[in-house]
C-alpha cells in the first residue's frame, strides 16, 4: 500500500479580512419538505469553514446552491463578489472554474487509469495546455497526495483512503481558488480519515485555497476548521471555533462534541 507522507500541518491565520463566499438567507424546499429556511452565512479568502448537522439537515444542499447544482427558492448567493443566483449558465460556468469539489466517493472514472483521471479534468479545463504542461501537472498533484507511485494504476487497484487522495489531486490540478469538501472521511478508518484531514490542512496551505468542508466527523472537524458553522432546523443555530462550541451551553449543540 502506499504511505501517503506525514503532514503536520496547524491551521494558520492564513485568512484574509477579504469575503469570498456569501448566503443571505438562502431558502430551498423540495415540495413540502423546506429543508433550507434560511442559511446566512459569509467565508473568508484563506479560510477553511466546516458545516456540520444532523443527517437531512441541509449541509449538502447548501454547498450545491452554493455552486448552481441546485437552485435556491430565494435568497443571495454571492461568489469573489458576484450574485450568482441569475447568471445564465455560460457566466455562471466562469465562476465554476473557480471551484474544486471534492466528491463523498472521489467520483473517479472507472475505466481511467490515475493519471487518464488527473488529464481528463485537466485538458476539459485548460484545453490549450501542452503534453509537458500536463505531465508536470499531474506529477505535482499527485505529490500533493503522497500517491505519485500509482500514476497508472486503475482505480479498482486503490484503497478507499487513496481514491480520497486521488480525488483531491485531481481537485487541486486545476488550482482551484475554492474547495468544497463533501463528507471528505466518509468511510475511511480513524488513521485514514485523520490523513485525509491533515491534507486538507497541506492544501489550503500550499494552494492558499479557501474550503467548505462538510462533515459528520468530529476529528476531521476539530483539525481543519479554522471556524464552524452548526445547522438545525434548516438555519445555522450556532457558530464558533471547535474549543467554543465544545463548552457551549446548548444541550445540542454540545452533543455533537460527546
Amino acid at each position: 500500500m502506499i504511505q501517503h507522507k506525514p503532514v503536520k500541518e496547524k491551521k494558520t491565520s492564513t485568512q484574509s479580512t477579504e469575503t469570498i463566499l456569501e448566503l443571505n438567507n438562502v431558502c430551498k424546499s423540495f415540495g413540502d419538505n423546506a429543508v433550507l429556511k434560511g442559511i446566512t452565512l459569509s467565508v473568508k479568502k484563506g479560510e477553511n469553514l466546516v458545516i456540520l448537522g444532523r443527517s437531512g439537515s441541509g449541509k449538502s444542499i447548501t454547498i450545491k446552491c452554493l455552486v448552481g447544482l441546485i437552485h435556491a427558492d430565494e435568497g443571495e448567493i454571492k461568489i469573489f463578489g458576484t450574485e450568482i443566483t441569475k447568471l445564465n449558465e455560460t457566466d455562471l460556468n466562469d465562476i465554476r472554474v473557480r471551484i474544486g469539489f471534492l466528491f463523498q466517493n472521489g467520483a473517479l472514472y472507472d475505466s481511467m487509469t490515475v493519471r487518464q483521471n488527473l488529464e481528463f479534468t485537466l485538458k476539459h479545463h485548460s484545453p490549450n495546455a501542452s503534453s509537458e504542461e500536463i505531465e508536470k501537472a499531474i506529477i505535482e498533484a499527485l505529490e500533493s497526495v503522497g500517491l505519485e507511485e500509482a500514476i497508472d494504476k486503475m482505480p479498482s487497484e486503490l484503497s478507499g483512503g487513496m481514491r480520497k487522495r486521488i480525488g483531491l489531486a485531481r481537485t487541486v490540478i486545476i488550482k482551484p481558488e475554492i474547495i468544497l469538501y463533501d463528507e471528505p472521511t466518509t468511510g475511511l478508518d480513524a488513521i485514514t480519515s485523520r490523513e485525509i484531514s491533515e491534507l486538507i490542512l497541506f492544501v489550503q496551505k500550499k494552494y492558499k485555497t479557501t474550503s467548505i468542508i462538510i462533515t459528520h466527523d468530529m476529528a476531521c472537524a476539530k483539525i481543519t476548521a479554522n471556524r464552524i458553522m452548526i445547522i438545525k432546523d434548516g438555519v445555522i443555530c450556532a457558530e464558533g471555533s471547535y474549543a467554543e462550541l465544545e463548552k457551549s451551553k446548548d444541550e445540542w449543540v454540545r452533543s455533537f462534541f460527546i
